[in-house]
């Protein structure tokens, strides 16, 4: 078996830890497994952050081949033929942006060109991309017909796969945990190994910092005068993949600094358990989204969420049980965060998350994605 896309040694935040953990689960079943990564994967150009390769040690018991050059059409050649000596019975692709259509479609395409007999499935991210352009839909439109079937992580991308007319197989699937960072740990440990006062309630803004992550609604939010008297600060963890010009305004007119714990740097995989045990609301304040993982690091550390009403993002969290969710408004989530402080939701709240993520296992994700490439 045979997945394509980012793992390591790149630095690719989420969907390398999900390539990564899905792999782990696929061997846990049984099946021999290699994840076929980039030599590269974005021009410097293109990329946002500041670097693509990780400098962290390689994940234990997998065999990650780095082979695929994303703008190099003969490299899509050597990749195929290397996939059809593989012998995979099954080519997983991961789908995030039509940056990638040609590459992996013409992967694909050549693949099967050159006899390989593994059946392809998509495992889309995202559909229609968070910032678009022209040839979006045409060139996602390339890549599916380069595919057996289908599989996204929302209801809200599945309709977006129907709507650019796919009518191959397609499943939705619910995004596993990502218990991988470790297990939980104490509070107060956590808080002393990041640094931090434990004596304040912390809420966690978490991951990559672009724009349709709305941490600009998160800051106008947390800039309520009724949060004032609240002992609470918001901790920003994440590299900024645009620039911190917009966000630094908002926290100069607001006076936010003495509010904030700003961690605006890539987050070591060792750190996540500490950030997610420390935190007691994870704040997700899209402007629009598909899906996140960050929900799924929540679910495993039992922390309650608090998410807009956008995508996919509402479809996991139970409101007012298992978090909140609301319009993509400043007003709409400070109300939020002064019922969570004012009512001591935490404890009620995480209980019941520590009852929804059992929903959330790799054992059953990987049997239906599995399921859905084969025929019936």
């Amino acid at each position: 078996m045979l997945i394509v896309g980012p793992a390591w040694p790149l630095r690719a935040g989420g969907m390398a830890t999900f390539n990564e953990r899905m792999a782990y689960s696929l061997q846990e079943q049984g099946h021999q497994v290699e994840i076929i990564t980039f030599s590269m994967q974005y021009p410097s150009w293109l990329f946002p952050g500041k670097t693509q390769m990780s400098d962290e040690p390689a994940p234990e018991g997998l065999n990650i081949r780095v082979l695929l050059h994303a703008l190099n059409p003969i490299n899509w050649l050597i990749t195929a033929r290397y996939v059809r000596q593989y012998r995979a019975d099954y080519l997983i692709l991961r789908y995030w942006m039509p940056f990638m259509a040609p590459c992996l479609g013409m992967l694909s395409f050549w693949s099967a060109i050159f006899g390989s007999k593994a059946i392809r499935i998509a495992l889309a991210d995202n559909i229609i991309p968070h910032e678009s352009f022209p040839l979006s839909r045409v060139l996602t439109k390339f890549f599916l017909a380069q595919t057996d079937s289908a599989a996204t992580l929302s209801d809200s991308v599945r309709a977006d796969l129907m709507a650019l007319g796919y009518r191959k197989p397609s499943i939705r699937l619910k995004h596993p945990l990502y218990d991988n960072f470790g297990a939980p740990v104490d509070r107060e440990m956590a808080c002393n190994t990041l640094g931090l006062d434990p004596g304040f309630t912390y809420f966690l803004f978490f991951g990559f910092i672009r724009a349709y992550k709305g941490l600009d609604l998160l800051l106008e939010a947390f800039a309520d005068e009724r949060l004032r008297s609240q002992n609470v600060k918001l901790i920003v963890a994440g590299e900024f993949y645009e620039s911190p010009d917009r966000y630094n305004r908002i926290i100069r007119e607001r006076n936010l600094a003495p509010h904030l714990v700003l961690l605006t740097r890539f987050i070591r995989h060792d750190e996540v358990r500490f950030l997610f045990s420390a935190a007691q609301l994870v704040t997700q304040t899209y402007h629009h989204a598909t899906q996140s993982g960050v929900t799924q690091i929540g679910f495993h550390y039992h922390t309650p969420m608090l998410v807009t009403d956008v995508g996919g993002l509402a479809e996991l969290v139970d409101h007012d049980r298992s978090g909140y969710v609301c319009p993509p408004n400043p007003e709409k989530i400070a109300d939020h965060m002064i019922d969570f402080m004012m009512n001591k939701r935490y404890a009620e709240m995480s209980a019941h998350v520590a009852v929804k993520k059992q929903e959330f296992s790799w054992e059953e994700f990987v049997r239906k994605l599995l399921s859905s490439g084969s025929p019936t």
